[in-house]
């Protein structure tokens, strides 16, 4: 090799150090801040399924709330229980006091029957991410909503 090429070839070398090392950087940066927001999704994810099991659960529980007594007919003979909803209310909020759960910041919304025969019951809670970080909120307030009915057959 002539010595002119080998100085070039020096000289293009000695331009490129450092280089890599900020490539390494950035990419580490990006890789920590995506690794972070696919944890809080998760998170989040997670949060959101737990607080509509329990608003599941309360419903389910506030559907069975009626007194045999009230059962009644419809046009047609069949049964179906007759909900009030205070009797609603109280059923959800005795579920939720009763279940175990870990979330924080539990609100009881609404409890009722639009119809006597089935219950909703809408839950609130606020969520944060694990993990506090740049690109990721730093909360949010979730609700779930969930309705059951109670069929006598």
């Amino acid at each position: 090799m002539s010595s002119g090429r080998r100085g070039m070839l020096h000289r293009v070398r000695a331009e490129q150090d450092g280089s890599t090392l900020l490539l390494v950087i950035f990419f580490g940066a990006l890789s920590l801040a995506l690794v972070l927001l696919v944890v809080a999704a998760t998170s989040l994810y997670l949060e959101r399924k737990r607080l509509y099991t329990l608003a599941d659960g309360a419903a389910l529980a506030a559907a069975e709330s009626f007194a045999l007594g009230s059962v009644a007919r419809d046009p047609s003979g069949e049964p179906h229980p007759a909900l009030v909803d205070e009797e609603v209310e109280d059923a959800a909020r005795g579920y939720l006091a009763a279940a175990p759960h870990r979330v924080d910041d539990l609100q009881l919304l609404d409890a009722d029957t639009p119809d006597g025969r089935s219950a909703t019951v809408s839950l609130s809670c606020s969520w944060a991410p694990p993990v506090v970080a740049l690109v990721a909120p730093r909360g949010v307030r979730l609700e779930a909503t969930a309705t059951a009915r109670s069929v006598l057959r």
